[in-house]
């Protein structure tokens, strides 16, 4: 096997905005070094001062070397084929592989990160940092935080590593069923590799154990591991790659039960990463009020944030539905229901009761639309062996779920002492409706 040993510098921390400002890169055949390449690169873009301070590159420096498009094809002839090793190789993968790709090469390599290959064969050092293993193991490093210095420390810590038998992990790490060379740094494979293989929520936690990303799965282990398949190069991803030090999570017995457990745990922790969250269904309300005559009207009006609505809908015209509906039952104005609004009519004219005997009418007939909201269960797999979920729809509101035996007669007191009670919503709400009418074997309805 040859292998690359790459060291960049840049002008930021991730590829999709930033660019490489130095690049080394020494060819290792497993034994010593073959060939080595090494350059400063112009990145058409200034150095932010705080990292010019600590490279030592300036502006002044890079402003007569190559851009990247002319090196490029040198730099993809020299990788294309060999093994890429780096300390934190995403980091420098990604860059490089987003510069050759803008650039018409398709950088497509096995990498090794002597980060976590470290940690395998020297246990228990206090710090995995570039120049913290290099004191700890006695390694010298000539030029910090220049490409051909740290890459150069680099190389001599992986011959350390291969005088110290890691050849076994490095077969391991190379293997196409190996998550070693993507997972993010400070994330152990153990905790992918003991994820059940079922339905559930799993949360990414960063160093200080603060829960940065809730997401739900129909199969835990290959949702979280999908996370990291692909590395992109923006801001955001790259920043939520570095971030991921430990997962936790939550078994549940259907994938129904795991989307509503993640809308709960989302607005209960608020996560970072939660940025694409699912949109509320329900856009539109039932709303009762009382106009200067003293007539009760009703209305359907778009949600309002200090407003409680009698009923929501996700679309206008479920609503306009069941105002109708309202309308012929009980003899209803649509005049005052906003329902007709022709001008010809006047409002008083077209109404004969009084303001009482009308608003009766009015609260007869949200009675009636009270009385009629659904109560029913959806029952389906448990966790455990003898056991059924069950999520119980109430006056057509969420109550909650949990898990109750198997052979339980399902009857509406009993689960109500069993389940855990949740706060309703119109997304959760929605969920379990539509989950209703695709599948009716699962639904009981109580009287």
């Amino acid at each position: 096997m040859v292998y690359a040993i790459v060291d960049i510098e840049t002008t930021g921390s991730h590829a999709s905005a930033n660019g490489i400002t130095e690049v080394a890169i020494f060819i290792h055949d497993g034994t010593r070094v073959i060939d080595q390449y090494e350059t400063l690169i112009n990145p058409r873009q200034e150095i932010p001062y705080f990292i010019q301070t600590m490279t030592g590159i300036t502006n002044e420096m890079v402003a007569g070397a190559p851009v990247f498009e002319e090196v490029a094809a040198e730099i993809y002839e020299i990788l294309k084929d060999k093994i890429f090793i780096a300390h934190n190789v995403n980091f420098d993968y990604s860059f490089l592989k987003h510069q050759l790709q803008e650039c018409g090469y398709s950088l497509d390599v096995k990498k090794l990160c002597t980060v976590r290959l470290t940690r395998k064969v020297f246990t228990g050092l206090p710090s995995y940092s570039l120049g913290n293993i290099c004191r700890s193991l006695h390694i010298q490093i000539e030029n910090r935080h220049r490409a051909g210095g740290d890459a150069w420390a680099t190389v001599r810590l992986f011959e350390l590593l291969l005088k110290n038998n890691a050849e076994p992990h490095i077969i391991q790490f190379l293997k196409k069923s190996s998550k070693e060379q993507y997972l993010p740094l400070h994330l152990p494979k153990e905790q992918i590799e003991q994820l059940p293989r079922k339905p559930g929520v799993y949360y990414f936690r960063d160093q200080k154990g603060k829960v940065i990303y809730v997401g739900k799965a129909k199969n835990l282990r290959s949702r979280v591991s999908s996370h990291f398949t692909h590395n992109g190069a923006g801001r955001q991803k790259q920043e939520f790659i570095r971030n991921v030090c430990h997962i936790s999570y939550q078994v549940c017995g259907t994938e129904l039960m795991a989307a509503i457990l993640e809308e709960t745990e989302i607005k209960r922790w608020w996560p970072k990463y939660n940025t694409s969250r699912k949109q509320i269904s329900f856009q539109y309300g039932l709303y009762v009020f009382e106009d200067q005559k003293g007539y009760a009207r009703l209305a359907i009006e778009r949600k309002r944030k200090h407003l409680r609505p009698v009923h929501t809908f996700g679309l206008v015209w479920d609503g306009y539905r069941l105002l109708w509906n309202m309308i012929e039952r009980h003899q209803l104005s649509p005049r005052l229901c906003f329902i007709d609004k022709t001008r010809e009519m006047g409002e008083i004219a077209e109404v004969n009761d009084t303001p009482e005997v009308y608003n009766k009418k009015v609260e007869q007939a949200l009675t009636t639309l009270y009385e009629e909201l659904p109560t029913f269960a959806v029952v389906g797999n448990g966790v455990e062996p003898g056991q059924q979920s069950c999520l119980l729809i109430e006056k057509g509101r969420f109550f909650g779920m949990g898990y109750i035996p198997g052979e339980v007669k399902i009857d509406l007191k009993k689960i109500k002492k069993i389940l855990t009670p949740y706060h309703d919503n119109d997304f959760i709400r929605d969920m379990i409706y539509r989950y209703a009418e695709t599948y009716p074997q699962c639904r009981i309805t109580f009287n």
